[in-house]
């Protein structure tokens, strides 16, 4: 340990930042996600015993004789045995809520190496015992612990919402609005930035200047919350990209603090690509970006927007066994996933009724929209969990086109992603982009219900006279239809 140089440490850093960057690309696309978490596991690990080995060098000279390197290795251990226990232990219907919990650890972390870091700067080597913080240090760490504070709060309300069991008022998905919210939320930035600057400039050689930081940070916690709580739960997957985006930032804001060039180098990765999601995912809900990085959107589209009740209509059903009917004699064939097969764990079940329809010549297909379930790919991973070919699915832009000469769509669990409203300029969901379902020859929805989505709409595909409705648990109806393929 003691022979590890700083040259063969920056190496280590580079190795990892390496593995890093090959893992976004390995996670661009379902055919190479596994070789992209392993390189991204690896990366890690690499990062995480590096450095590690670099406080064990220094401890002598930075803090001899403390305590600091044991509860480290202690924090590392039991961390890592609750974050394993944790995946382990999730479904994958509570993936975002299990993402937006890591977002909220990572702004907390970077709150707490910020404190730490004002408080005994020459403990993490950034100056002399006894010196004053230079100005860029004192404005690096400004940044990192009001990007972090913003991330945990904003992040633990997001978890809240996805979670949907807690009764809490702040933690429910209809949105949170008052009178004023947003002229708030401006005062309260505006605030944090003058005491961020009177921290800044302050230069008392006795030690920092402790009040502003410290309302600077309670302030910004107040921020989170109250940028995510106007959201609803439609908006939730851009939420997710957007904190995961923000905690990015944190940690690079950090790392150039501490002259670590592992946290810079993988922060900015996490953030720029965070970013980069959260433009996509605003395309695929007609929203917009730097509202979004604002934490102001919303508003007239968001989810909630609709009545919320349900018109009395009538709608043709029918039973699984008259859906394999349909499927069995059609030529082709396009099934759109939802949060609804997610709960049910359906996706074993459609990759059998896949199969039984492939042998009777159906050409089958899957279509996926940027924001199906309850965050980017989420169906994408259901079914790479079935062991679907990748050849198989296709993503909106892909396929949309495909739907006006299609027999058949299977939609499972599916509402606003597929509700034809987005084409009304009148409708609260105007403009957002969606799965054509509605263009096809026959329609099969598998629903509970006809309870509404997340954004509170009727969906008009239901009351299509092609349209048939198979009322019920996912994957038990899905089950009688493979047994009714003959």
């Amino acid at each position: 340990m003691n022979g590890l140089s700083m040259n063969m440490v920056t190496l280590l850093y580079l190795v990892a930042s390496v593995c890093f960057i090959q893992a976004l690309k390995g996670l661009s696309s379902p055919s190479t996600a596994r070789a992209g978490n392993m390189f991204g596991m690896s990366g890690m690990a690499i990062a995480a015993v590096t450095t590690v080995a670099l406080m064990f060098k220094l401890r002598a000279t930075l803090a001899p004789g403390g305590m600091g390197f044991a509860l480290v290795l202690l924090g590392v251990v039991v961390g890592g045995a609750i974050g394993a226990l944790a995946a382990r232990r999730v479904e994958m219907t509570k993936m975002p809520e299990l993402v937006a919990a890591m977002h909220s650890l990572i702004g907390l972390a970077a709150v707490c190496i910020a404190v730490a870091a004002v408080s005994e700067p020459w403990a993490f080597n950034i100056v002399p015992r006894a010196t004053v913080l230079p100005f860029g240090n004192r404005l690096e760490l400004f940044i990192g612990t009001f990007v972090g504070a913003v991330t945990f709060s904003g992040s633990v309300i997001a978890f809240g919402k996805l979670s949907g069991k807690y009764k809490f008022r702040l933690f429910q998905g209809a949105p949170v609005r008052f009178a004023g919210q947003h002229w708030l939320n401006l005062l309260l930035a505006l605030a944090i930035v003058a005491l961020g600057l009177a921290f800044c400039f302050d230069d008392n050689p006795l030690g920092p200047a402790w009040t502003p930081y410290a309302l600077m940070a309670l302030l910004a916690f107040v921020l989170g919350v109250l940028i995510i709580i106007p959201i609803g739960g439609a908006d939730m997957p851009v939420v997710v990209s957007m904190l995961n985006s923000y905690s990015g930032w944190a940690a690079a804001g950090i790392g150039f603090s501490l002259n670590n060039a592992m946290l810079i180098i993988a922060g900015s990765l996490v953030g720029s690509s965070g970013a980069i999601l959260s433009y996509i995912m605003c395309k695929a809900m007609n929203r917009s970006f730097f509202n979004v990085i604002l934490g102001g959107f919303g508003g007239e589209t968001d989810a909630g927007a609709g009545s919320g009740t349900q018109e009395q209509r009538p709608v043709k059903s029918g039973s699984a066994d008259d859906a394999a009917f349909i499927l069995q004699n059609a030529e082709s064939v396009i099934i759109v996933p939802g949060y609804g097969l997610a709960v049910a764990r359906a996706q074993h079940a459609v990759k059998e009724l896949v199969d039984k329809l492939t042998e009777h010549g159906v050409q089958v297909r899957y279509a996926i929209h940027p924001v199906a379930g309850r965050m980017p790919g989420h169906m994408n991973v259901l079914l790479a969990e079935a062991e679907v070919p990748y050849d198989q699915v296709a993503e909106m832009e892909d396929i949309n086109s495909e739907f006006g000469q299609t027999d058949v769509v299977l939609v499972l669990g599916a509402n606003d992603v597929v509700n034809p409203a987005a084409k009304d300029p009148k409708s609260p969901i105007a403009g957002m982009p969606i799965l054509e379902a509605y263009k096809a020859k026959s329609i099969i929805v598998n629903k509970r219900s006809m309870a509404s989505g997340y954004a509170g709409l009727d969906n008009e595909l239901f009351y299509q006279p092609n349209t048939m409705m198979v009322f019920g648990d996912a994957k038990k109806v899905i089950e009688s239809m493979v047994k009714a393929v003959e």
